[in-house]
């Protein structure tokens, strides 16, 4: 089972979405699980890339104007991977992923 963790600027983030928002999120990080799980690569509803000048930190939509910034971090359990949860929001957390 994959690992996770989350840095003070997304739990901040966090507190200013709305319930609506943070039901949207939920429901793609389960998306986002079970892709890590089967390791065949991310679905294309998720967006899941590298950003752009940003080296290792990737960016994942989930919903039409809501993204989520992460890393892999050193993994935690033997095989799986540790994903820490950067930044979330709209696209406006891509200035300061």
């Amino acid at each position: 089972m994959p690992t996770f963790e989350t840095l003070s600027h997304f739990l901040r983030d966090w507190k200013n979405l709305t319930t609506d928002q943070k039901t949207a999120f939920l429901v793609a990080v389960a998306q986002f699980v079970a892709d890590l799980k089967v390791g065949q690569g991310f679905r294309r509803g998720l967006r899941v890339k590298k950003m752009q000048g940003h080296e290792d930190v990737w960016e994942m939509s989930w919903a039409p104007d809501g993204r989520a910034t992460f890393h892999y971090g050193d993994p935690v359990q033997d095989g799986e991977p540790h994903v820490v949860w950067r930044r979330i929001g709209t696209h406006s957390v891509f200035g300061r992923p």
